[in-house]
């Protein structure tokens, strides 16, 4: 089998013809076929296969992130990104989520760490709605603050600590605006699908350029995950002066 569950719903790639003994599984009450995943908002075909809808709310690391499998994507493979995330922050940091999504960095911050102030951007509208509901289900009101829309015109500039760009695509182009969002000192944490021979030497460099002239030291260079044939999903951690 194939799959992956979230929350009660069994996610998986074909359709199967053991049904009655997948809802044997722990915890699966509902089972679904994800087909291709297309738009610049990353949304899945889904079919129904068990169940009458499509929403549930998964936990992970002591966290609760509500969502709808249908119109939201979610990465068991960035699990031991979140958590490291997480355990990096230090008390009363300032940090900036550039693609907040749901919440599936600024969440389990909020619930393990002890940051100032979280601002969370997310420009889709259902993953917005989620992420709101995910902050008041973990009771990180006062912590997090949701904003709608473009980070380039809603990130505050200057001030953060750490900025997060926990998104694969063209997340290269906003370089520019994590620069201008991290203070001197702080640390942005730049995400990218990488080819395999360049998979630690593009995102780097890509990250120097950005700079324009600021100091630039690189702390961590990691695979996430395999993200398709001889392409990975890499995490750099760089020091921005």
């Amino acid at each position: 089998m194939k799959g992956k569950v979230i929350g009660d719903i069994l996610v998986l790639k074909n359709e199967p013809n053991n049904l009655d003994e997948l809802l044997k599984l722990p915890e699966v009450n509902r089972i679904v076929k994800l087909g291709r995943i297309s738009g610049s908002k990353r949304e899945p075909d889904v079919k129904i296969l068990v169940g009458d809808n499509t929403e549930t709310i998964h936990r992970e690391n002591h966290c609760f992130f509500k969502l709808d499998v249908a119109k939201i994507m979610w990465s068991k493979g960035n699990t031991t990104e979140r958590k490291r995330i997480a355990e990096l922050v230090e008390d009363g940091e300032i940090i900036v989520d550039m693609f907040a999504g749901i919440g599936y960095f600024s969440i389990p911050i909020a619930v393990h760490s002890n940051p100032q102030k979280i601002y969370s951007i997310e420009i889709n509208p259902i993953s917005y709605c989620y992420l709101k509901e995910n902050i008041v289900l973990n009771k990180v009101e006062g912590i997090i603050n949701p904003l709608f829309g473009d980070c380039r015109k809603l990130a505050p500039k200057g001030i953060a600590d750490r900025v997060l760009m926990g998104y694969i695509g063209n997340t290269h182009e906003y370089l520019d605006v994590a620069m201008e969002i991290v203070k001197p000192g702080g640390i942005i944490h730049y995400h990218e699908s990488v080819p395999d021979k360049l998979k630690f030497e593009r995102p780097p460099q890509r990250i120097i350029e950005a700079a324009n002239g600021r100091d630039v030291e690189i702390l961590n260079k990691r695979i996430i995950k395999k993200y398709s044939p001889g392409v990975y999903h890499v995490v750099i951690d760089a020091l921005i002066e």
